[in-house]
């Protein structure tokens, strides 16, 4: 079975991070405590100036530490990038509708998983914004990260055929397209709200409290929640 297919089967999203770029973790403790201090430093630079104007020297600074140091442990941006992502990814995307199980409210439940979205989003926004921008440059990253989107717009499938098949969703959407359409509205919504607005939208300060409970409201009405 292919990587793919077993991150998919096992209900774990795939990594953005190109998995062939990663070397193994040194073997000492100092040398994993230099490797993380490079990588913090790598995605500091990044998200300040932006992946295509960063420099590795840039990033040496950062850390304060020597070219030398650097090239023990990455060959350049390409793979310091794939460690940011790999360190960082658990963290950047929460991992879409849980399980709802017969004592659980639909409702609560979308917007408690929006909430912690949108939380994680606000602590990596910066962040969002930079593989926005890779994604713009780099085909086989705007693939990685289309195949995680993917991932969790598949488990949002699987939530909302469940909340049919025990009679609380509207039985005529179809769960793929539906969860397809309400995922992207979520995250493309985040990305204007952190990224874009700084907290606005359309000009107009609002709280994540108030844009959560919309955007969950919108779930809610989409299904038609018994």
């Amino acid at each position: 079975m292919d990587r793919r297919a077993q991150n998919d089967s096992e209900g774990a999203p795939p990594s953005m991070a190109r998995t062939s770029l990663l070397r193994d973790l040194p073997t000492t403790a100092r040398g994993r405590r230099t490797r993380a201090a490079l990588i913090e430093a790598g995605r500091r630079v990044f998200e300040r100036l932006g992946y295509l104007d960063a420099r590795l020297i840039d990033i040496t600074r950062e850390a304060n530490c020597s070219a030398g140091t650097f090239y023990t442990y990455f060959a350049g941006k390409e793979e310091i990038l794939a460690a940011i992502l790999e360190h960082a990814q658990e963290d950047m995307m929460h991992p879409g509708m849980p399980h709802v199980t017969g004592t659980d409210d639909p409702a609560s439940i979308i917007e408690a998983a929006n909430l912690a979205y949108f939380r994680a989003y606000a602590r990596n926004a910066k962040l969002m914004a930079l593989l926005e921008q890779v994604a713009q440059i780099d085909p086989e990253f705007a693939t990685l990260r289309q195949d995680r989107a993917d991932a969790f717009i598949r488990r949002n499938a699987r939530g909302i055929a469940e909340l049919q098949q025990r009679g609380l969703a509207d039985p005529e959407l179809d769960p793929m397209l539906t969860s397809r359409a309400l995922s992207g509205m979520v995250s493309r919504l985040a990305y204007n709200y952190f990224v874009t607005g700084d907290g606005r939208l359309d000009g107009v300060a609002m709280s994540m409290t108030e844009v959560v409970r919309t955007v969950s409201r919108l779930w809610a009405n989409a299904l038609r929640l018994a």
